[in-house]
């Protein structure tokens, strides 16, 4: 009899062992994807791309959070979705206008320098075009022409 009581117990640790297993293999990693999801939809603002689940991309113009439903500008198209529709944020909107003005200024400067360095870089090429070209001896098509007649 105490033989069948071991077995017993031994059966009973293998399935214990195994739903431990299955726990931290599947259970868990997707609570903590659920929970990454939660959180990016929480995140989302007016302005992000998004991509919903029928793959429709779009820039989200307002969120009801009461509703809990987005509208977006698809194109001028504009359509109510759930949350839950949004299967990932592909880019964000840009918060800081500061930024843009740090680049708008860089890029002026960039194009003052411009100028200044065409009429060098069109001098070098025009050398560069003459000498691509095959030099063709005018007199020597004229003397033919004229030996024809």
């Amino acid at each position: 009899m105490n033989n069948l009581q071991g077995g017993s117990y031994t059966s009973i640790l293998m399935i214990v062992v195994l739903f431990a297993v299955m726990y931290f293999l599947m259970i868990r990693p997707q609570k903590k994807q659920q929970q990454k999801r939660r959180e990016e939809l929480s995140k989302l603002q007016k302005g992000d791309q998004v991509i919903t689940i029928g793959r429709l991309h779009g820039v989200v113009d307002e969120i009801d959070e009461t509703e809990k439903t987005v509208t977006l500008d698809c194109d001028g198209i504009y359509l109510v979705f759930d949350l839950s529709a949004i299967a990932t944020v592909k880019q964000k909107a840009v918060a800081a206008p500061a930024t843009a003005t740090a680049a708008e200024t860089t890029d002026q400067t960039d194009a003052k320098e411009q100028p200044a360095e065409e009429p060098a870089a069109s001098e070098e090429a025009k050398p560069a075009e003459k000498a691509d070209e095959v030099p063709t001896d005018d007199a020597s098509t004229e003397s033919k022409d004229t030996d024809e007649k």
